[in-house]
């Protein structure tokens, strides 16, 4: 049983080391008011990338109001944002540098009770050495081609080295 037992934590903290990153809700405003139920509404979260520090996006992305928003069933439209920003000293890991991190899941938000999510994924543009972020919408059956990104440039590659700069 005590076995069971850690397996079970073990692989909790593996999925939860794993998981993107969680949102801290920044702010909200109206954009429709409704007579029952809560108004539709933009939301503005961030979030700090998960693989590295220093590295926040800012999403803003629609809620629906309405009863069936109010209970938790509505479903939000693919509307989103979004704009990525240096915060602190920046460090690439080895695995984002050699492309193997490309299209990484950082953030994702149900928008939906059942299939919907608003999600951003990382690229990094070796050429130009920039981390892009995009978001976009997506379904079990068909996704949105609404999408948006936001870029942070990195300086120059130092020869056989990890970029590191800091603040603007």
């Amino acid at each position: 049983m005590r076995t069971i037992k850690t397996v079970f934590l073990l692989a909790s903290l593996l999925l939860w080391a794993a998981a993107p990153a969680v949102a801290e809700e920044i702010g909200r405003v109206s954009t429709t008011f409704k007579f029952l139920g809560a108004n539709d509404k933009i939301v503005i979260e961030a979030f700090d990338d998960p693989d590295i520090d220093g590295a926040t996006c800012y999403v803003s992305r629609a809620k629906t109001g309405g009863v069936s928003g109010a209970i938790g069933v509505a479903e939000d439209t693919s509307d989103a944002a979004i704009s990525c920003r240096q915060t602190g000293p920046i460090a690439l890991p080895e695995r984002i540098l050699s492309g193997k991190d490309d299209g990484k899941e950082v953030f994702k938000k149900s928008t939906s009770m059942l299939f919907k999510k608003v999600q951003v994924v990382r690229f990094f543009d070796k050429k130009r050495s920039t981390l892009v972020y995009l978001t976009y919408s997506d379904k079990l059956i068909e996704g949105s081609p609404k999408n948006s990104i936001s870029t942070i440039v990195v300086p120059s590659l130092p020869q056989g080295g990890t970029p590191v700069f800091h603040g603007n």
